[in-house]
């Protein structure tokens, strides 16, 4: 059984797992085909708003929001004074995109932020929240997400928004040193990237959050 193959039964685990808790699941083999999977859910001049998220930019989305076609709210063109007011803008949106650090096979999709406002707008506000996931975020369990956070997505985006945090320097988060740490585990600096943790199961409203799994390897 070639890799791919072992991947395209993995997404489907995950994806089956996600209906079953009312989340609504599209699959892309490719990278390239994902923009035309987000188009298909957009409509011309919605209101759209996006986490900070290199899954995004890697596959082609970031291009599409800023194509002229939505109303998009651009952090990257916003003055720095004014980022609060667009966060919490956000949550009028129609749509809110981003990824995910890490989906298991049971359905929940765990997401730990710093500034916090991508979780709050999954949890709650705009109408249709959709996250892009490349294979790479796949696993097992909880227990596997918050080691993949611990390894491998908080020390990455600490070089990425230049923040001295713990993680940044060794490579992993302190608390993997630590026998029985507890999920909230970790370091005491002030640009501590972890300080929000959120699992996203059973759906109240279903289809509100759609799931775009991808066959390749995006984001952190």
């Amino acid at each position: 059984m070639s890799v791919k193959e072992i991947t395209n039964k993995q997404m489907r685990r995950v994806g089956a797992a996600l209906e079953r808790n009312r989340i609504a699941v599209h699959y892309a083999e490719t990278k390239a085909e994902v923009p035309k999977i987000v188009e298909g859910l957009l409509a011309e001049g919605m209101k759209i708003a996006s986490g900070g998220s290199m899954s995004l930019a890697e596959c082609g989305v970031m291009d599409l929001l800023k194509s002229g076609k939505y109303h998009y709210l651009d952090r990257s063109a916003c003055p720095p004074d004014q980022v609060k007011a667009l966060y919490r803008e956000a949550f009028t949106a129609d749509a809110y995109l981003c990824s995910a650090n890490a989906v298991t096979e049971n359905g929940e999709i765990y997401n730990v932020d710093g500034n916090s406002n991508r979780v709050a707008a999954i949890c709650y506000g705009p109408d249709r929240v959709i996250l892009v996931v490349g294979c790479n975020k796949l696993v097992r369990n909880m227990d596997e997400a918050v080691a993949r956070v611990r390894q491998i997505a908080a020390p990455a985006n600490t070089v990425r928004l230049d923040l001295n945090a713990g993680c940044r320097e060794s490579g992993r988060c302190v608390a993997l040193a630590k026998d029985n740490a507890q999920i909230g585990a970790g370091c005491y600096c002030e640009n501590r990237i972890c300080c929000n943790y959120v699992v996203t199961s059973y759906q109240r409203f279903p289809g509100r959050i759609q799931v775009i799994l991808v066959g390749e390897p995006l984001g952190y």
